[in-house]
C-alpha cells in the first residue's frame, strides 16, 4: 500500500503544510485534514497509514503544551459515538505509524502514547519550560542511538534540524519509567555535541532535556514524537551554512527529509 499521511491542521497547529509537503517530497501521499473533521466523521483514519501532528500552538498553549488537545484526542467522541481514542488505538493496531513534532510531540506524550512503557496510555514524562526560561529558536546538532528503533530514523547517526519551542525539556515522572526508556531504547534521538555525543550543555541542548532527549518512540517503534522539526529542513538551503554543505553535498536535500522518505519507503515496502 502506497504511504498515504493525515496531517492534523487546526485549533493553532500551523506548521501544517510544511509537513504535508514534506511527505511528499518524500514519495508518499498527504493530506491536511481538520481535527473536527475526524470527530464530525467527513474524514476517517482507515484511509491512511500513517498519522501526523504537526508543530503549533494548539489552544494557544494556555492549559500547558499541548495539553487540551490532548485531552480533547482522548475523551472526544466521534458523530456515531465512538470515542476518537478507540480508533486511534486501531489504527495501531493494524500496524500504522504515527509522528509528532514539538507541539506534536508534546501531544503524544500528554496522551500517554509515548513512552507508553507499561502499555496503559497513561502520561510517563511531560515536557515542561525550557531551562533557560525562554523560547528557543536555534537550530542543533542530534544523534539517533543506533541500533534504531523505530524506521522514521533508520539510516540516520547525526543530523542537523531546528528547534523552536518554550516547553521542551523532557521530564521522567519516576526511576521505573526511566529505566524502561533505557531499557528499551526508547530515547531515541539526543542532543549532541560535535563529536556526537549526547549533552546536557546550553545551548547544544536547548531546553536541559532529561537523557538529553530530543526524540521518543514506543516500545512497537510505530510512534515517533520529537522537538526539532524535520520539515523545516528538507532542502540544504534551509540550513544556515548551506553555502558550506551545498558544496560538499551529493544532493540539495535537507537532512531532515530522510525522517519522511524512511517511512514512506518502509510502508511502500
Amino acid at each position: 500500500m502506497r504511504a498515504r499521511a493525515l496531517v492534523l491542521t487546526g485549533l493553532g497547529i500551523n506548521c501544517e503544510e510544511e509537513t504535508a509537503a514534506a511527505f511528499r517530497l518524500a514519495g508518499g501521499d498527504s493530506e491536511i485534514v481538520h481535527v473536527n473533521d475526524l470527530f464530525d466523521e467527513r474524514c476517517s483514519l482507515v484511509d491512511f497509514n500513517v498519522l501526523a501532528f504537526p508543530g503549533g500552538f494548539s489552544f494557544g498553549d494556555d492549559l500547558g503544551a499541548g495539553k487540551a488537545l490532548a485531552n480533547k484526542l482522548l475523551h472526544r467522541r466521534t458523530r456515531s459515538g465512538t470515542l476518537f481514542r478507540d480508533r486511534l488505538e486501531r489504527f495501531l493496531a493494524d500496524g500504522n505509524h504515527v509522528i509528532g513534532i514539538c507541539n506534536g510531540f508534546q501531544i503524544l506524550v500528554k496522551m500517554g502514547l509515548l513512552p507508553n512503557t507499561r502499555g496503559r496510555m497513561e502520561q510517563e514524562v511531560t515536557l515542561a519550560a525550557n531551562r533557560s526560561g525562554r523560547f528557543e529558536d536555534r537550530w542543533c546538532r542530534c544523534t539517533a542511538a543506533v541500533p534504531w528503533r523505530t524506521p522514521f530514523l533508520w539510516g540516520i547517526s547525526a543530523i542537523d534540524l531546528p528547534v523552536r519551542h518554550g516547553e521542551g525539556r523532557l521530564i521522567i515522572r519516576d526511576e521505573g519509567i526511566r529505566r524502561s526508556i533505557l531499557e528499551n531504547g526508547l530515547n531515541c534521538l539526543s542532543y549532541c555535541d560535535a563529536a556526537g555525543m549526547p549533552t546536557d550543555d546550553y545551548p547544544l541542548n536547548p531546553n536541559g532535556s532529561e537523557l538529553a532527549c530530543a526524540g521518543l518512540t514506543d516500545v512497537t517503534g510505530q510512534i515517533l514524537g520529537m522537538m526539532p522539526h524535520p520539515e523545516a529542513h528538507v532542502s540544504i538551503y534551509h540550513h544556515p551554512d548551506w553555502g558550506r554543505k551545498i558544496a560538499e553535498a551529493s544532493s540539495d536535500e535537507g537532512a531532515g527529509l530522510a525522517i519522511f522518505r524512511n517511512i514512506v519507503e518502509h510502508l511502500n515496502r
